[in-house]
Formats: C-alpha cells, structure tokens, sequence
C-alpha cells in the first residue's frame, strides 16, 4: 500500500457485496457499509453490489451460501463477512480498516 505526505493512501479498496432482493438484513447491509467506506476510507474504495436473485451465476462462481455476503478482494488479504455488518468494530478489524 503507498501512502502519501498527507497520511492518505493511494491503494484502492475493492468490496463484493452479495444481496438478495432489498430484504431488509440486505438494505442494512448496504447501508451500514456505506457508513464505513465514507468515514473511514474517504471515497477510496470501490464498491459491487450483486443481487443473487437477479445474477445467480456469480453466487455459483463466489461460492455464496448466506446472504449477506460481503468479499473485500483488494488489498489482500482476501476477507469474506457474513450479516447486516452492523458491528462496526468487528467489521472494521476483519477488514483491517484503522479507525
């Protein structure tokens, strides 16, 4: 990861986030992440939202068996977290994000 002067970094989070239609664990899910990339990485991620129900293929190809689903594929290491992601603390350490 490089870092610049101004103690921000250059590298790029990229997250999968797997739903099922806008159930409400979904919606929270979403919402709750959001509230994390914009405090914490400071609109340096990228972030997909995949709705199984409409794109099956990628669940079959992720190997998504519980919905919520969420895959932080960059910066490694690869990290997978299941649920609304409503422990912020709990998120944050698994996805190595410093508050």
């Amino acid at each position: 990861m490089e870092d610049l002067a101004d103690g921000t970094s250059t590298t790029k989070h990229k997250f999968l986030l797997f739903v099922s239609g806008m159930s409400v664990k979904s919606g929270h899910a979403i919402e709750n992440l959001r509230k994390i990339c914009d405090t914490y990485l400071n609109n340096n991620y990228e972030l997909e939202i995949i709705d199984i129900s409409r794109d099956k293929e990628q669940a079959v190809i992720h190997q998504i068996v519980a919905i919520p689903t969420l895959i932080k594929i960059y910066p490694e290491p690869r990290r997978i977290i299941l649920g609304d992601l409503s422990d912020k603390a709990k998120v944050l350490y698994i996805l190595n994000i410093g508050e």
